[in-house]
């Protein structure tokens, strides 16, 4: 593997013809962050995407190899095998019940035996089975009903299992409901991106950090600042903090980071790949969980970010973070749920009732960007509990929030606000 980067290039095929072309960068760059968002693009859904992958392939394919990424292009499915992200607290905060990620492995052993038109019942027959053969509980009751159709909903999405006739939501309510699946048996092959050696039943953490390993530091780097919203100094090893330090806007950072069409924000407290505001008509374009969003839940998180910039406790173990107990958020949140109200031009009414309930979503939102960390409590020295505290990433002071409460059709507010947090800019030098 190379250490050097260099900056993707069109194929021998085109190079003469396009290599000149500053459209066929960003057309590259669009592609790159589309894949990086959808890993799954399909015929009739994604064929804009598509095109634009199939006029660069080789430049797309040599910016992913950088990240030891592999771009499967298949007649008629594109799939970006990526590597199993490392941050699993923040991506476990927005994934799917265990329930429905289960079910969703179990009716992909089950389809591989099945025609390619199959009865609904038919396919869950055959995955209980896999259940039983596996030591599963079958429970036939309406939990496990949804959590089946959630996770057809899933293989729907990726174009594994598709709904040809009738409808999977009218399973929950009924097991005889008759709906008629397709089954693309082709793509079930690419529905695990990552394999590592060992049972994850023995040994769960084991295999999961097998399927994370990456020795590579550089390359361990690279695909951080791709995948997360921040890279925090704090967290990193030696080795990745060298390469912080001396290649993230040098030889190997920039270069990546332009082949995706962004550029690199260096602070103290870490690095990040920023996406133009240029670059993007809608946030749903960046990914599955935009920030700022409209709705109570952002706002609500925003109007958090601000208090905790104002009053949150610092820890220098932590430079740039700032703590707020979580009993003070709670309070917050229930008072400004009074502030503005339920109802139209105000918050929706189920969060105002529920200031724990809206606490939880804002966590989940945040945490599942990367932008905040939660810490259990701790015994203290009258033999209770300490006050579980948030802590807010220095990264949140690049947004400002809105006075009042946005209405859902108000533009999120511009991703380039001034840093509110006074944490001083890096003065280290690049080497």
């Amino acid at each position: 593997m190379r250490d050097d980067f260099e900056a993707p290039q069109p194929s021998s095929a085109v190079r003469g013809r396009k290599a000149w072309s500053v459209e066929v960068d960003a057309e590259v760059s669009a592609a790159l962050r589309a894949l990086a968002a959808r890993p799954w693009l399909l015929p009739g859904r994604d064929d804009e995407a598509i095109a634009a992958i199939r006029r660069n392939l080789d430049a797309v394919r040599d910016a992913l190899n950088r990240l030891g990424w592999v771009l499967v292009v298949e007649r008629d499915l594109i799939r970006l095998r990526k590597s199993s992200p490392v941050r699993r607290e923040a991506w476990a905060a927005t994934a799917p019940p265990s329930a429905t990620c289960t079910w969703f492995f179990l009716l992909v052993a089950a389809a591989e035996a099945m025609a390619p038109r199959v009865a609904l019942a038919s396919l869950v027959t055959a995955a209980r089975a896999a259940a039983a053969e596996a030591g599963l509980p079958v429970m036939h009751d309406i939990a496990e009903r949804r959590a089946i159709a959630a996770a057809l909903r899933m293989l729907d999405e990726r174009g594994v299992i598709e709904q040809v006739d009738g409808d999977v939501d009218g399973f929950v309510a009924d097991e005889q409901a008759r709906v008629l699946l397709g089954v693309h048996h082709t793509r079930l092959l690419h529905v695990i991106a990552n394999f590592a050696e060992g049972d994850p039943a023995d040994d769960p953490a084991g295999w999961l950090a097998r399927v994370e390993r990456e020795p590579d530091p550089a390359r361990r780097m690279r695909r951080r600042l791709v995948d997360d919203t921040v890279v925090y100094a704090a967290d990193l090893d030696v080795a990745e903090a060298d390469w912080l330090s001396r290649r993230v806007r040098g030889d190997d950072g920039a270069p990546l980071a332009a082949a995706f069409g962004l550029h690199v924000e260096r602070r103290t407290e870490g690095a990040a790949f920023v996406v133009p505001t240029d670059a993007f008509r809608y946030p749903r374009e960046l990914g599955p969980l935009p920030f700022p969003t409209p709705g109570t839940v952002g706002h609500a998180a925003l109007l958090l970010c601000d208090a905790a910039a104002v009053d949150g406790d610092r820890d220098p173990a932590v430079p740039g973070w700032r703590a707020v107990s979580e009993e003070t958020v709670i309070s917050r949140l229930t008072e400004w749920g009074q502030l503005f109200g339920a109802g139209r031009g105000g918050w929706a009414g189920e969060d105002v009732d529920n200031p724990t309930g809206l606490a939880g979503k804002v966590r989940d939102l945040l945490t599942g960007l990367g932008l905040l960390r939660v810490d259990d409590p701790t015994p203290d020295a009258e033999g209770g509990l300490t006050a579980r505290s948030w802590w807010f990433s220095p990264a949140l002071g690049r947004w400002a929030s809105l006075a009042a409460p946005p209405r859902r059709t108000q533009p999120a507010a511009p991703l380039n606000q001034t840093l509110v947090f006074d944490e001083p800019i890096s003065q280290t030098p690049e080497h």
